[in-house]
């Protein structure tokens, strides 16, 4: 519309310029800034006539050309493009966006699980021209990413065990619910990124128990560490007695009284050498070992 009328608008600026230019040139007064006043008026409208020849499609989208209901399969890229002035552009994004939800859902068991999850995902550029015919407005969000979402989402959830979902299997549920979204999704032009659970809320009494579960888990590991602390430290004492006991016996073994009395002896020698008043009786004591008698 804008295209149309622009051309028109200098059809008649080019118009209205030469019929008064003939006029001043005539020699009749007042022509000339008629004349003057139509040149500009279409060299504007001319101008816009040519800006109508390109569209600028901004960073991060693409554009659908349709004319008058035939629609390019051949979208534009981001930059500046030439383009049928009669033909309408659609953008779209294909930046990842982000879709939340939080939703209640039932576990294998039948138990009600709040689940908070969201979905990444991206329009897929080749794609946009045929999401424009075959989706409703073009809104493929809303039309087939988000109850094809909450459907799997639910769905995916009924196959996992509440108690599992409090922490080891919440993982693999974000990437079941992504394998199954993307399966339905991709072939209309979605890519999936990723599904992330955000949270799982379980019904309390049920948190509660897995609660005392892990507490009792981790009671029971405790006292096994404590017991084989104990064995080990008992298994050391054994060990220990048995080496003093082998210590003791092989010493045993190695005293005789011939070196008994040697060692008496000896000691009896350095006694003697000492500074320190004493008396000395050899061969009063038993087995013939001396008597040592301090006269202090």
């Amino acid at each position: 519309m804008v295209f149309i009328l622009s051309l028109l608008l200098t059809v008649v600026g080019i118009a209205v310029w030469r019929t008064a230019r003939a006029k001043a040139r005539d020699g009749v007064a007042g022509y000339q800034s008629v004349a003057s006043f139509g040149g500009l008026g279409s060299v504007v409208f001319g101008l816009l006539v040519v800006l109508q020849c390109f569209t600028q499609i901004p960073a991060g989208r693409v554009g659908v050309v349709d004319f008058f209901g035939v629609v390019s399969e051949q979208t534009l890229r981001a930059g500046i493009n030439p383009v049928n002035p009669m033909a309408t552009v659609v953008k779209y994004s294909i930046q990842t966006q982000e879709h939340k939800e939080n939703m209640q859902v039932l576990s294998r068991e039948g138990l009600t699980i709040g689940l908070e999850v969201s979905a990444l995902y991206r329009l897929n550029p080749d794609s946009a021209a045929r999401v424009y015919v075959t989706v409703a407005g073009g809104d493929y969000e809303t039309i087939i990413l988000i109850p094809q979402f909450r459907s799997i989402c639910r769905s995916v959830t009924a196959s996992f065990q509440a108690s599992a979902l409090y922490s080891s299997e919440r993982e693999r549920l974000g990437m079941s619910i992504q394998a199954e979204l993307a399966k339905i999704v991709a072939p209309r032009g979605v890519t999936i990124e990723n599904t992330p659970i955000r949270n799982v809320v379980l019904p309390t009494q049920l948190t509660e128990a897995i609660e005392q579960k892990q507490r009792a888990d981790q009671e029971s590991q405790r006292m096994e560490f404590v017991l084989t602390k104990e064995k080990q430290e008992a298994d050391r004492k054994r060990i220990e007695a048995r080496g003093i006991a082998d210590f003791q016996t092989i010493v045993a073994a190695g005293i005789s009284d011939q070196l008994l009395r040697w060692k008496g002896i000896e000691a009896t020698e350095k006694l003697a050498a000492s500074t320190n008043t004493k008396v000395i009786i050899v061969g009063a004591g038993k087995d013939g070992l001396p008597i040592i008698l301090d006269t202090k």
